[in-house]
């Protein structure tokens, strides 16, 4: 086979595979559909990124730069297109991100060309990853973003890292400008993201404090604090919005994912939960949500998890996860949900505004006890065999 032919079988198989249409799965629990194929893969990358399409530099067809998952994204909704602002992960472990976009939110998401040549501060990033979007009402796109760099408390340590926010602007998602990086007086940070609106003239942020860079220690949960300015973001004190609490969902660690929707009952927020178990880590999803004017207090509180993973989901570089930082909201309130799975590819779940408020008044809250939940059982059970009963009389 000709270097020429093996190009164009490599680009064939490409745009087969941006092409496949995607279909929902044959059940549903009421409250979403999940999609049978995963939207946006390692292989869904250009070929033009990973492979040097110069017979002369490349006489083998070599793969050049190695693409190891696509992961964690942003989401927004523009212009009647989706776009993803995607984790891109290298196989020399750096990630950076990079926009897919798609006509109708399900299946053919195809890179733009350029990942994104996201600025650095003064103190450079050696990693940049899970970027939270948000359509503020100060007029910018911001991205929200975990910034890695080496602990240089513990040189000897070569796994010592810090975690802190980064903070860049848009317009178009082409162009950014970098902000400096988020100050707040509580250790690390992860999963920050801001407030869509104004509260008393100020921004509002939700965090996840933490003591070290993996573990939150004895803090965490999900925090809120207002500031004066994005341009040089300072949160002097956080707020504990969503604590974690023992033998849940969320007992090890928790975090906001993207920015809440608003709806006539109060702020939706989708977040994700940490437990352990004898096999490691396990990351799901889950719902709560906060008042419309005091955005800081929770005021329905679902019990157990939203999303977990699922057959195929559960295996990948970090096996048993599922985490969302982005989901989109359409001008016919259909939502799309967009979550990985075990850190290595990304999938969509879709619903409505109505079916979420539903589920989250209307499904028990965690009762935190055995008895408590074969009580909750029990009364649904009474209900549903009367109900069988009358229905048969």
């Amino acid at each position: 086979m000709s270097f020429k032919q093996k190009v164009e079988k490599l680009c064939s198989a490409y745009e087969s595979l941006i092409g496949l249409k995607n279909s929902p799965t044959p059940c549903s629990n009421g409250i979403y559909q999940r999609w049978q194929l995963p939207i946006v893969t390692a292989e869904h990358t250009p070929v033009f990124w990973r492979y040097d399409l110069n017979e002369t530099t490349n006489p083998f067809l070599m793969e050049r730069i190695g693409i190891n998952a696509t992961f964690n994204s942003g989401a927004i909704y523009l212009d009647g297109q989706y776009l993803l602002v995607v984790r891109v992960e290298g196989n020399d472990r750096k990630s950076f991100f990079a926009v897919a976009q798609s006509a109708n939110g399900v299946d053919n998401f195809r890179f733009w060309d350029h990942p994104i040549t996201m600025p650095e501060t003064n103190e450079p990033d050696t990693n940049v990853y899970d970027m939270r979007l948000i359509k503020h009402a100060d007029g910018y796109i911001y991205g929200l973003f975990c910034t890695e760099r080496k602990d240089k408390t513990r040189p000897e340590d070569l796994s010592a890292a810090t975690a802190q926010c980064g903070i860049a602007r848009t317009k178009d998602l082409k162009v950014w400008q970098r902000l400096p990086d988020l100050i707040t007086y509580s250790g690390q940070q992860r999963n920050v993201v801001l407030h869509p609106e104004f509260i008393n003239g100020k921004y509002a942020l939700y965090t996840r404090p933490q003591d070290g860079f993996i573990s939150v220690g004895i803090g965490g949960g999900i925090g809120w604090g207002l500031c004066d300015s994005m341009e040089k973001a300072e949160i002097k004190q956080e707020l504990i919005v969503d604590g974690k609490a023992y033998h849940t969902i969320k007992e090890i660690k928790n975090g906001q994912g993207p920015a809440p929707i608003k709806t006539a009952n109060g702020w939706l927020h989708l977040a994700h939960g940490v437990r352990n178990t004898a096999a490691g880590l396990r990351y799901v999803l889950y719902v709560f949500m906060t008042d419309l004017i005091e955005p800081w207090r929770v005021i329905h509180r679902p019990g157990g998890h939203f999303i977990a993973p699922q057959g195929e989901e559960r295996i990948g570089d970090v096996s048993n996860v599922t985490f969302a930082n982005g989901w989109i909201v359409n001008e016919n309130n259909e939502v799309f949900i967009y979550y990985a799975s075990s850190d290595t590819r990304m999938h969509v779940a879709t619903t409505t505004i109505e079916q979420l408020i539903d589920y989250t008044l209307n499904t028990p809250e965690d009762g935190l006890r055995s008895a408590e939940s074969v009580k909750t059982l029990n009364s649904l059970i009474d209900k549903n065999l009367l109900l069988l009963q009358q229905t048969k009389g």
